[in-house]
């Protein structure tokens, strides 16, 4: 049998697909940070933009920062269908996520159905299932549904990204008193987590977490 290789360097690699030394070069979101949205700041104390809007999620827990090579991994998963990359995704994230209470139920990030069609697969669904596994909990794919896709988030400046998801959620089910953890690859201004956040409060649920693989490190919009 094969042993597994290192899905960044092509060297021996582990279960989790990278190396020892690879592994260790994972940027891990450690260090002071807003306690809400997770953006790095110098004092640990909740960020001026949580403070002068709360956002309706209510904290992020993120595994790492989107920087070399965790940007590796998410880019080979999202835009190259390289579906190993999900799991030292999951592996990190379920590492950051062991003393945190569990939650009712684990809504990964929904696509529209044309992007799914087109990707042939949700890459926050991909790493939700590893930690659904990790941690035996419960995972949803139809609490919650993307109507419209609109502008590729990525590709727009971040003033205009809480108004190109605004609306772009539907939640068919009732959620009073959940605590509901949203799963992502990718947290950048925090806008589609947001919005999300918001639909599902709407249906009752008591808190969301947003459970995100990779924190982008630079200040902006929450």
């Amino acid at each position: 049998m094969m042993s597994p290789v290192c899905l960044l360097c092509g060297d021996r690699g582990d279960n989790e697909g990278l190396c020892k030394g690879c592994r260790a070069s994972l940027p891990r979101s450690t260090g002071m940070q807003c306690p809400v949205c997770a953006i790095p700041n110098p004092t640990g104390e909740r960020c001026g933009r949580c403070l002068s809007k709360s956002p309706h999620f209510d904290r992020v827990v993120a595994a790492f920062t989107y920087e070399f090579p965790a940007t590796v991994l998410i880019q080979g998963l999202k835009y190259h269908g390289n579906l190993a990359c999900a799991r030292p995704l999951a592996a990190g994230l379920a590492d950051t996520l062991d003393k945190e209470p569990y939650p009712d139920l684990i809504v990964p990030m929904p696509l529209a159905r044309a992007r799914l069609a087109s990707r042939g697969f949700n890459q926050a669904m991909e790493i939700s299932r590893r930690i659904a596994t990790e941690f035996g909990l419960n995972i949803s794919i139809d609490v919650c549904r993307r109507t419209r896709e609109g502008t590729p988030q990525a590709i727009l400046p971040w003033k205009q990204r809480a108004t190109n998801i605004r609306n772009a959620f539907v939640c068919d089910f009732e959620l009073k008193g959940k605590s509901i953890a949203v799963v992502d690859d990718v947290l950048t201004t925090g806008a589609t987590l947001n919005e999300l956040a918001l639909t599902l409060k709407r249906r009752g649920a008591r808190e969301v977490i947003g459970w995100i693989a990779a924190r982008t490190p630079a200040p902006g919009e929450t």
